[in-house]
């Protein structure tokens, strides 16, 4: 994507973003999407076993959980659905992930469940963080194409909850050591670290290289959500920060064009090699990451491109937040003119907009 392609969408979301009401899709921006008040446990997520659910659900009585659907591109992306509250919010949320089912109702625009129709699920989480799904036979019920779709959908739903790490599948009791459609492999347990929306574009020798996942923006301009992409990096690139940094402004890749973007200019330049301290990593830029305000004059740092830099560098260990300068000054401001003195944190939940 050119330059002036990229600066007019660019300019065209920050007029979206004031005019469209709701369109803020992580809320506030020095806390993207601010923490809920919600608490809860259960075998994957510690729920207060004392709340019920009786007829219809009120709004107390739901908590917000990422659902990883499939847009109409085929991207597995995640979206903030409010969930019952349950004693099984794991099992739960993957119920939510059957087609035609729970969350038929609560699908947005041009998203869809992706666990075959009518397939029973239960689920169990040991001490080592390890979630067992076990599928009925309907589980093998989708189109080969979809397989590793199902596959992350799966690992990325249950993989939010601080009591999983990593996913292991078996059918009617039968652990899988394959896909049962299209033979995909299963090694071990799955974990976030397999990929999302793997994209091998221009790479010719995958061994020679390691996973990164950063996100980018899908959909329309009036129904605009962030999509993680697992890109593979060089072997030979030593800081993560910088790579998740050039992949963002590269954009990614052609194949994946006009599906997504990246409001990065490609003429925007790490002016020093990014700071990481206490969690929080400091990330100089050149005048470049500016895009004009609505009055044409003012200099504003885009709400979107920001949101893009928090999810994608902290998908990394160690890193909780991000700072943004510009030729080492920090006054910088978003697309309302809001302050950005502060260092920006990733959302509780991703994609919370309604469509």
């Amino acid at each position: 994507m050119s330059k002036n392609n990229k600066l007019t969408i660019v300019s065209a979301v920050i007029i979206s973003s004031v005019l469209i009401s709701g369109c803020s899709l992580l809320g506030d921006k020095e806390n993207v999407d601010p923490p809920q008040s919600t608490t809860y446990e259960d075998d994957a997520v510690k729920e207060n076993a004392d709340q019920e659910t009786t007829g219809e659900v009120a709004a107390e009585d739901t908590m917000p959980i990422e659902l990883y659907l499939m847009d109409k591109y085929g991207y597995v992306v995640p979206q903030t659905l409010n969930l019952p509250k349950t004693n099984s919010i794991a099992q739960e949320s993957l119920e939510y992930l059957v087609k035609d089912g729970k969350v038929t109702e609560m699908l947005p625009n041009d998203f869809q469940a992706v666990i075959p129709q009518d397939t029973k699920i239960s689920i169990n989480v040991d001490d080592d963080k390890v979630a067992t799904v076990d599928f009925s036979n309907e589980f093998k019920e989708y189109e080969a194409k979809d397989e590793e779709k199902i596959l992350q959908s799966i690992t990325w739903t249950l993989t939010q909850f601080d009591s999983i790490d990593s996913v292991k599948l078996s059918l009617n009791g039968h652990a899988l050591t394959e896909m049962p459609v299209n033979k995909t492999p299963i090694q071990g347990a799955l974990t976030r670290a397999d990929g999302i929306n793997v994209n091998t574009d221009d790479v010719t020798d995958i061994t020679n290289t390691k996973p990164l996942t950063v996100y980018y923006i899908g959909g329309d301009l009036e129904s605009y959500y962030y999509v993680p992409v697992t890109k593979r990096v060089s072997n030979g690139e030593e800081n993560n920060v910088t790579a998740a940094v050039g992949e963002l402004i590269e954009g990614p890749g052609m194949s994946t064009s006009p599906s997504l973007t990246s409001l990065l200019p490609e003429d925007v330049k790490l002016l020093d090699d990014p700071v990481v301290e206490d969690g929080k990593v400091t990330l100089n830029f050149n005048e470049n990451i500016y895009s004009s305000g609505l009055d044409g004059e003012e200099k504003v740092v885009a709400d979107e491109i920001l949101n893009s830099l928090v999810l994608s560098l902290t998908e990394q260990e160690g890193i909780e937040s991000v700072a943004v300068t510009v030729n080492g000054e920090a006054d910088l401001v978003n697309a309302e003119g809001e302050s950005l003195t502060k260092p920006v944190t990733r959302p509780e939940n991703v994609n919370t907009g309604s469509f």
